[in-house]
């Protein structure tokens, strides 16, 4: 099993920033790729970014020029610096990672969630 603790999350004015960090622990035999998705209320779940090993990086259109994704792999950690925050960017934010737990099986793990309000 693969755990996801997440923090940063809180409350922010329109403008201002948020950094948002996850680390993965457990049975880790190579990360894969590592994300952020988020879900605002009455929304579907979506993807804001993720980066791979090879530190492809994909980015919601919604948030591109204003979110930063980057990874630390010695530490298995992903980071999601949110800029110029907007309230529309409310939402409860969840780590995610695709990782081996072995040399042949790998699987998608979720955080339990970070609330993130943007208030106007």
């Amino acid at each position: 099993q693969v755990q996801l603790v997440e923090s940063g999350g809180g409350l922010v004015q329109a403008g201002g920033s948020l950094t948002l960090s996850c680390a993965a622990s457990g049975s880790i035999f190579r990360v894969i790729s590592m994300g952020w998705h988020r879900q605002a209320p009455g929304k579907q779940r979506e993807l804001v970014a993720d980066i791979n090993s090879g530190h492809a990086i994909n980015y919601a259109d919604s948030v591109k020029g204003r979110f930063t994704i980057s990874r630390d792999n010695a530490k298995n950690t992903v980071y999601l610096q949110m800029n110029s925050l907007k309230p529309e960017d409310t939402a409860v934010y969840y780590c995610t990672t695709r990782t081996y737990y072995s040399t042949t099986s790998w699987d998608e793990y979720w955080g339990q969630g970070t609330q993130v309000t943007v208030s106007s």
